[in-house]
């Protein structure tokens, strides 16, 4: 069992889950630096963290499309402990289908841009024990489905991503959290009907990462059903699977 080192960047803290993360990880007595874009909206979930858990709270500009993650990184204040890559984009499928243009914006938010900055983190963190990287991937990453591959391509390339880099960085002593949460009741995924048993609560995910970041867990399904769920999804044949509406 280990204690998360502060301080906590969390990247895409606008989010409800990003909100959430902050004040678990506050609660538990880190300092946190809050990045998102607008960040100065954030100045309110700021003062409330500070006010009520008695840690530092800071904010910084943060867009993870944004080409030069190093000056980023570089910009703030101290290097942080731990990085939590929150930032991601469901986007539409059929709009991703139709368009290269929203198909980019996917993959450059839920890949290419989290990578790039996930490196110029370890970069950026170098030297520091008990360094953590957390990456927010997704179930809908454990394998292809028509509904949407797309957004789960891109994700499927993120946990992969997320693999290597920690098979990399073991002995440099800088640990990789993957977290798959599943369905997550939120902004974005506000007016689906999603089941109830499969659905968690942002405070629900920011828990269960504070408590797999603790024991150093290497991978979690926020709800364990999940794994269980995936696992029948990615055993059905091809030529069945390809029949099925998913």
């Amino acid at each position: 069992m280990s204690e998360p080192v502060s301080p906590v960047l969390i990247l895409g803290a606008r989010s409800d889950i990003g909100k959430a993360l902050a004040r678990a990880y506050a609660s538990a007595g880190c300092a946190v630096i809050l990045a998102a874009r607008q960040a100065k909206e954030l100045d309110d979930d700021r003062r409330d963290i500070e006010l009520r858990f008695k840690v530092s709270a800071t904010t910084a500009e943060f867009d993870v499309t944004a080409p030069d993650p190093d000056t980023f990184f570089r910009n703030l204040s101290e290097a942080p402990g731990t990085v939590i890559m929150v930032a991601g984009l469901l986007g539409d499928q059929a709009d991703s289908a139709a368009q290269d243009e929203a198909a980019e914006r996917v993959f450059e938010t839920n890949f290419n841009g989290p990578s790039r900055y996930l490196l110029a983190a370890a970069r950026s963190m170098k030297g520091k024990v008990g360094a953590t990287l957390i990456g927010i991937s997704s179930v809908a990453g454990d394998r292809g489905r028509g509904s949407n591959f797309v957004y789960g391509s891109a994700k499927a390339g993120f946990s992969a991503f997320l693999s290597g880099l920690r098979n990399s960085l073991a002995h440099d002593g800088i640990h990789v959290l993957t977290v798959k949460p599943g369905f997550v009741d939120t902004q974005m995924t506000a007016g689906m009907n999603l089941p109830k048993p499969l659905t968690a609560q942002p405070d629900e995910v920011a828990e269960a990462i504070l408590k797999a970041h603790r024991r150093n867990a290497n991978e979690i399904y926020v709800r364990p059903v999940w794994r269980l769920v995936m696992a029948v999804i990615k055993s059905i044949p091809e030529p069945i699977f390809k029949k099925l509406k998913l």
